[in-house]
């Protein structure tokens, strides 16, 4: 798998072996451990105003992505993301 950064798109294969396209929203590196925000393509690329679905998958070494382990770690990153992406529009706002 190529290096993960925003805009990326890789194929994962679903609970049902079914191939799905996703894209990289945005990367954050936590307490070490580097964290993505994907969407499905197809949400991604659609041109309407409709929120899409988006999940954070861990980086690994390799460049794999794996899922989340625990609600924790799902708190832990989405609370970093959220707090990442209103510090944004906060820049965008000055």
């Amino acid at each position: 798998m190529g290096k993960i950064e925003n805009g990326s798109i890789f194929t994962l294969l679903d609970e049902n072996d079914e191939e799905q396209e996703i894209e990289v929203l945005g990367t954050l590196n936590i307490d070490g451990t580097e964290y993505a925000t994907v969407g499905f393509l197809d949400e991604t690329q659609d041109e309407s105003e409709e929120d899409i679905d988006v999940f954070f998958l861990r980086v690994e070494e390799d460049n794999q992505l794996s899922i989340l382990e625990s609600d924790e770690e799902f708190d832990k990153v989405s609370l970093a993301f959220q707090e990442a992406q209103d510090e944004e529009e906060d820049i965008v706002e000055l």
